[in-house]
């Protein structure tokens, strides 16, 4: 019987990571296969927080690039990421997952405020947590949400499910084929090296908490799985190694 290494961990998704192989949008395929996966280590009894991008419907950053107001670019995104969570919670909860989505910006009709007890209450009693609309702030992003809600709510750790890669490399291996995988870094090493991993704002609030980070690839079925039960998958991160 397989056992989780970790009692809660926050699972960050990237939004590009709905939207499969179109590229845009939620595929209906891709978001049942992560709910599957997410059933699994629900069955391991980890208590599951998760918090979704919302780069497959809009990009705060793109706006803003193109004479958009920042902080009406980036509220659109929170509002993409309400959309994503939303459809993550319908899928789990038709595979019989209780969900609850928790929204920083408030809109009662569809979801929960965030209240920070109530979403470790929801916790305990073995339903997940969707994270939605990032930390309610414009020029902050999905990852820092994902660090700062690790912290409030003392996970064990934070899972980084990507699309395209399957860990952290010295450079990109979709151009660069002499790129090396890191097995091992710490948080000093992403900020001083500028890996991309995450923004600084998140690799600084994951430093100074002590969190772990897991980075892997969410393509192949199961990845999830072996990175809660502590296979060596995808590259750890730590405050030091």
């Amino acid at each position: 019987m397989e056992q989780s290494s970790y009692k809660r961990i926050v699972l960050k998704l990237s939004g590009e990571a709905l939207a499969g192989e179109q590229g845009f949008g939620i595929d209906p395929d891709m978001i049942q296969s992560i709910a599957d996966q997410i059933r699994e280590i629900h069955e391991l009894n980890v208590e599951i927080a998760i918090i979704v991008g919302g780069g497959n419907i809009w990009r705060g950053m793109a706006g803003s690039a193109k004479g958009m107001d920042r902080a009406t670019a980036d509220y659109m995104g929170m509002l993409a990421t309400v959309m994503n969570s939303l459809a993550l919670q319908d899928s789990l909860e038709n595979i019989g997952v209780q969900t609850r989505v928790q929204s920083s910006i408030e809109m009662r009709q569809v979801a929960e405020p965030y209240i920070r007890r109530r979403a470790i209450r929801h916790l305990e009693k073995k339903r997940v947590v969707i994270f939605a609309a990032g930390t309610g702030n414009p020029y902050f992003s999905t990852d820092t949400t994902a660090a700062l809600r690790a912290a409030e709510i003392e996970a064990d750790v934070i899972l980084m499910a990507k699309n395209n890669v399957d860990g952290v490399y010295n450079s990109d291996p979709s151009t660069d084929e002499n790129a090396t995988k890191y097995e091992q870094l710490t948080y000093l090493d992403i900020l001083k090296d500028g890996l991309g991993v995450m923004d600084s704002t998140a690799s600084s609030l994951c430093m100074d908490n002590d969190i772990p980070l897991i980075v892997f690839s969410i393509a192949e079925k199961g990845n999830i799985r072996r990175a809660v039960t502590g296979e060596e998958i995808g590259t750890i991160i730590r405050g030091n190694v």
